[in-house]
């Protein structure tokens, strides 16, 4: 009984070490350590700018090769991870003075920056509805009170503008969601850094971004013509009053991608269907005008 109880005192304590040794984190401070450097940055990064014509285009090719860290690079239009392999991609829609932002985050949580100061002497193959969208590098919409109703719905892939339910007024026929987005409110969309802010009635603004994806298109319920020619997605914020209140069992959504169904130099129009929509389904549109 003494060697039992001596051989299980043993054990109890191997045991104990054992538990202490398993819950001890394992902790190397060196690779804890930022593994990407000022000096790894200005070694290693380059954005290197493509010449047409003899000019500074707005077309960039940007490499971060061996980096120990998470990068990206920030431009005029959008955010590019890692290293571009696929040739010069497209940077700005607008020229000028341009800065390019690099980024690098490392394991342990420290952040290092770069910027890359640029000149764009000529725009090359931008899409159209970047002009149509931000005019020559910012535009302001608002409401199109001249229109039979500007906010309201209808039909999904049948109607392009208000149809059953239309608004005219907010203050008259109701539907504001968003306090201060209703008449006399604006968004002003800029091209630079493609920043969409949002201006109040009462003063206050919003800012956040956008993209639109013009080969994002539906055929309208017939099947024989274009319903929307794109889509617009906006981040941190939704255009004036974008809330879909037909959506989630009439309980509402706000709404971040929109399908395009008219962009001119003055006048767009934008749909959102509830979800899981068909045709003849209830869709929300917005009316707008350029000022």
């Amino acid at each position: 009984m003494k060697n039992m109880k001596k051989i299980t005192g043993l054990w109890v304590i191997s045991v104990a070490v054992m538990a202490f040794v398993a819950c001890e984190p394992v902790e190397n401070r060196e690779e804890m350590k930022g593994a990407t450097t000022m000096d790894k940055i200005n070694q290693y990064v380059k954005v290197e700018q493509e010449i047409r014509d003899g000019k500074k285009s707005n077309f960039f090719s940007l490499s971060s090769d061996h980096l120990d860290a998470l990068s990206s690079f920030s431009y005029g239009i959008g955010t590019y991870a890692g290293t571009n392999t696929n040739g010069y991609i497209q940077c700005f829609v607008v020229s000028g003075d341009q800065e390019i932002v690099f980024t690098a985050l490392n394991a342990d949580g420290t952040k290092l920056t770069k910027t890359f100061p640029v000149t764009i002497d000529e725009c090359f193959d931008v899409a159209p509805e970047w002009e149509l969208l931000c005019g020559e590098g910012s535009k302001v919409w608002t409401w199109d009170t001249s229109a039979p109703a500007y906010y309201g719905n209808g039909g999904y892939l049948v109607h392009t503008v208000p149809t059953w339910w239309m608004v005219s007024s907010f203050a008259d026929q109701g539907g504001l969601h968003y306090d201060g987005e209703g008449e006399g409110a604006t968004m002003t969309f800029s091209a630079t850094g493609a920043k969409f802010t949002k201006n109040k009635t009462d003063g206050s603004t919003e800012s956040g971004t956008f993209s639109f994806d013009m080969s994002k298109t539906k055929i309208n319920s017939d099947g024989n013509a274009l319903w929307s020619i794109g889509q617009l997605t906006t981040s941190q914020i939704v255009v004036l009053n974008g809330w879909n209140g037909n959506d989630n069992d009439d309980n509402g959504k706000a709404v971040y991608v929109y399908d395009i169904l008219l962009l001119t130099d003055t006048e767009m129009v934008l749909g959102n269907p509830i979800t899981g929509a068909e045709a003849w389904d209830t869709c929300i549109y917005w009316v707008f005008r350029a000022e």
